[in-house]
């Protein structure tokens, strides 16, 4: 099954959006639960209808590095995502180029680069320069 077939972002998204004299300041941050089905990482969208979406071509290894100090994380964790610097973000993705639909990005901390699929442009109008992104337990 060709990798433009699966998608990285979504499941419950959470915005904070700041409104300042009638202008929308683009500050918004994502929330997704990762968690692990059939020995792969997925997701769930019910708002734009993904269902067990698999993380795939590099994004998963990402998710790997990224939650090897994070409890049961293969039972769901809180990944928190924005397009935009945000406190606490641990990090960072550097968008590198377009393929299958979707976008390639690279991790400075990981050197290693991760296949996000078309599906990120349900959350972004065009696909960010830049990715900022925490991780936690669920609580």
């Amino acid at each position: 099954m060709p990798a433009a077939r699966f998608c990285m972002l979504s499941l419950v998204i959470l915005n904070y959006v700041t409104r300042r004299e009638g202008d929308l300041i683009m500050n918004a941050i994502r929330m997704i639960v990762p968690y692990k089905y059939q020995g792969m990482w997925v997701f769930d969208d019910e708002r734009v209808g993904l269902h067990r979406e698999p993380f795939v071509a590099g994004a998963d290894v990402a998710l790997d590095l990224m939650t090897a100090d994070v409890p049961n994380a293969a039972s769901g964790f809180v990944l928190l995502f924005s397009d935009q610097p945000f406190p606490g973000y641990q990090y960072e993705f550097h968008w590198k180029r377009p393929e299958y639909g979707g976008n390639w990005y690279y991790s400075p901390q990981f050197d290693r680069e991760g296949w996000l699929c078309p599906a990120l442009l349900r959350y972004f109008e065009e696909p960010p320069k830049r990715l900022y992104v925490q991780v936690k337990p669920r609580s």
